[in-house]
């Protein structure tokens, strides 16, 4: 039923079933992967609405598998390319949604790991792909950073305020608080800027 395409190599469709709606494959000399197709065979289609959550786990002999989520496939979108040079970067920065149980607990391995998970079209679509997460980390830290950097500019001294009964002032600390305690929250979950 599923397919991987590692670039520059000939296709694999070897995937291991490992629960009911879950299948894994290996992926040999992960080290010169830059980009993978994940595609459906067509040899047997997915049950109507339901897709394929594509998922990537980097080699790490120290560590079991930590999934990054890439993005998903479905009948309506048969095959997806997808980066995963970058992929590592994150995967040696801690990943911050460890997903280790996704797959099952899997012996620690020296070779990538593409995983696919049998799940609703209408799930699968809300999830936010690994290398999206870090663009909206980066996004969201730049402007904080752009945002205090800027406030601080106008920052005055006590007795440097001239008297303007209609202006407010909000003191330095109390940004420099707001500042730190919402790169913390980003740092544990980039998507905080959903819940607010």
């Amino acid at each position: 039923m599923l397919g991987v395409i590692v670039s520059g190599r000939l296709a694999q469709t070897d995937f291991q079933r490992v629960e009911e709606s879950k299948f894994l494959i290996n992926i040999p000399d992960a080290d010169n992967i830059n980009h993978i197709v994940v595609f459906l065979t067509g040899a047997v289609p997915l049950p109507p609405g339901m897709a394929g959550a594509v998922y990537f786990s980097w080699p790490d002999p120290n560590a079991p598998p930590n999934w990054q989520y890439l993005g998903y496939i479905s009948n309506n979108k048969a095959s997806a390319i997808f980066k995963i040079s970058q992929l590592k970067k994150l995967h040696e920065m801690d990943a911050i949604d460890n997903q280790m149980s996704i797959f099952g607990q899997q012996p620690i391995s020296h070779i990538a790991q593409i995983g696919v998970s049998i799940e609703s079209e209408a799930s699968v679509i809300q999830l936010t792909p690994a290398a999206s997460t870090t663009n909206y980390l980066q996004f969201a830290q730049k402007m904080l950073e752009n945002f205090f950097n800027f406030s601080s500019s106008f920052a005055v001294t006590q007795a440097q305020m001239v008297p303007n009964p209609s202006e407010t002032f909000v003191p330095l600390s109390t940004l420099q608080t707001w500042f730190t305690n919402f790169q913390r929250r980003l740092e544990q979950n980039p998507n905080v800027w959903k819940l607010l």
